[in-house]
């Protein structure tokens, strides 16, 4: 249950239940985020051990990516059918199995199919993250719960590819997907020991919204296959055309779904009317697309163009690491009194001044500036991920915070996706096969300083400082939102 606090009393202190399930939860969650990113500081590596392009290997992260975002509206209705102990665990149990199969690929194809089936684990495990301790925290304890739970949000794809890197150093490519195997374990256990038994039943729960399933996930499954594709043949090409088009019009087939059923859609496009929710998803979804971009980027900007090995490209990118770490708990101690409207677009600034500074690099540029850069890049990333999360609650009714929830996850994760496919695609030249050089690199680098730019804006649309809540107690997690110009 929540923790009452009494007026003038101070924020109510997170507990030591509290905070032993939330570090349970993110034992789970940052296992998840940190295998969505791994891969990346060994994508080289992979096209090289399975002979295959660049454009082929991409698809070892954008398909887990969209496992992922295939997986977070289903994993919302089982927890509500099934119970969320029930599904955190069979979560965490398949992407075990996800994991040991990667590592038992014989072509890139498999190593494919099976990171799909890694992501429909961890995608299971986001959502149910998030619902358990949203309702264990309450309102007045969100920002700073927000500023934990984000470590695997944030912090888990940056520490992905320094791993990544220490693995392909000292052992094969296996180690990659067989490092997972004892943390997903010990989450098991954890799990089995912290997590409240599940209640009974009550009710006959939502049917699943399989129309906008069939209709929504292959949709961006679609626009991602096509941009892809044009990274290898061009924009001209038929395959490049029909998926843009087959895409487009299964998005429009769902938003005529979503506003006409009498059910509950996949993602709600009514919760947009609301100027902070829609702000907190744009912010979401950019901050998806632009982290995973940088990540992407990063270990191939240092191992092509400035010459390093993969351990040493791993290795140069703690410092963005190192930002989010400090960022993090900065915008945790901060957004339950200052609101995310400050700390959002402050950090936008930074994301977009980081990413600058590599659109005008090349093999010449001082190291000492590009750590710098990638230090103030990962403390934006921290001020603006907490704070919007948070933010989420604050700006829909309770009786919508599972589907609101659901929806920022999966445009966190199509962002990411989509992030990756685009600065994939201007790395490739739009089809020219030519090897990426500094100029490449530097032109898809504008990418992430775009979406900062948008990232500002939306920011301010965002919520501002909290409410105090009533002396008589608080009532449950997203009850009571704040107005969106609070």
């Amino acid at each position: 249950m929540p923790e009452k606090e009494t007026a003038g009393s101070g924020p109510a202190r997170l507990d030591a239940p509290l905070l032993t399930l939330v570090g349970v939860m993110v034992l789970g969650g940052m296992m998840s985020y940190l295998d969505a990113t791994i891969v990346n500081v060994g994508i080289s590596t992979l096209g090289g051990e399975f002979h295959a392009t660049l454009a082929t290997v991409e698809w070892v992260t954008t398909g887990y990516l969209l496992a992922v975002a295939l997986a977070i509206p289903a994993a919302g209705w089982a927890v509500v059918r099934f119970g969320a102990k029930r599904m955190w665990l069979l979560g965490l149990s398949v992407f075990l199995i996800g994991s040991a199969l990667c590592a038992c690929a014989w072509n890139a194809e498999s190593l494919i199919a099976f990171r799909i089936v890694q992501g429909l684990g961890g995608g299971m495990i986001d959502p149910i993250m998030m619902a358990v301790v949203a309702g264990a925290a309450g309102p007045a304890r969100i920002g700073r719960v927000m500023g934990l739970v984000s470590v695997p949000l944030t912090l888990g794809p940056v520490v992905g590819p320094v791993i990544g890197g220490l693995l392909l150093d000292s052992f094969s490519w296996q180690w990659m997907f067989l490092v997972n195997i004892p943390f997903a374990l010990a989450a098991i256990v954890l799990a089995v020991r912290v997590l409240p038994a599940d209640p009974a039943p009550g009710g006959v729960p939502a049917p699943l919204d399989a129309l906008g399933v069939a209709l929504l996930c292959p949709g961006f499954a679609a626009l991602v296959f096509a941009l892809s594709q044009a990274g290898r043949a061009g924009f001209g090409e038929a395959e490049v055309i029909v998926g843009l088009a087959v895409g487009l019009t299964l998005f429009v087939a769902y938003a005529v779904h979503a506003l006409r059923t009498t059910g509950t859609p996949l993602l709600d496009l009514r919760l947009f009317t609301s100027k902070g929710f829609s702000a907190s998803v744009t912010t979401m979804f950019l901050l998806g697309g632009g982290l995973f971009s940088l990540l992407f980027l990063l270990p191939l900007y240092y191992q092509q163009v400035r010459g390093h090995t993969v351990l040493e490209s791993g290795l140069l990118l703690a410092p963005l690491g190192l930002g989010t770490l400090i960022g993090m708990p900065v915008a945790g101690s901060l957004a339950d009194r200052a609101g995310a409207r400050r700390l959002v677009p402050a950090g936008a600034l930074l994301i977009g001044a980081g990413a600058l500074v590599f659109t005008g690099s090349d093999a010449g540029t001082s190291q000492i500036t590009l750590t710098a850069a990638q230090f103030a890049a990962g403390f934006g990333m921290g001020l603006v991920g907490a704070p919007t999360m948070g933010s989420v609650y604050r700006t829909v009714p309770g009786d919508a915070v599972a589907g609101a929830t659901g929806a920022v996850f999966i445009l966190n994760q199509i962002g990411a996706s989509l992030g990756i496919a685009v600065v994939a695609l201007i790395l490739q030249s739009g089809g020219s096969g030519t090897t990426p050089g500094a100029g490449t690199f530097a032109d898809a680098f504008w990418w992430p300083v775009a979406g900062a730019v948008v990232v500002f804006v939306a920011g301010l649309l965002l919520p501002g400082r909290p409410r105090p809540e009533p002396a008589s107690g608080e009532p449950a997690a997203g009850t009571r939102p704040v107005p969106d110009h609070a």
